[in-house]
């Protein structure tokens, strides 16, 4: 079972060092200043438990 985690958070992981700058960058601005507020856990792990969860 740990080797299935590890594996699973490291595509997790690749798949967001990816995916984030992209989402960045299509997301609409209407101008205004936006905070990008960072959480606890990263996008990687969060997206790691949901997958577990699930």
């Amino acid at each position: 079972m740990m080797e299935n985690l590890t594996e699973l958070y490291c595509l997790m992981d690749d798949f967001c060092k990816d995916f984030e700058p992209k989402m960045h960058e299509i997301l609409l601005n209407n101008g205004s200043k936006r905070r990008r507020r960072f959480t606890q856990l990263p996008l990687a792990e969060m997206m790691t438990l949901v997958v577990l969860f699930h």
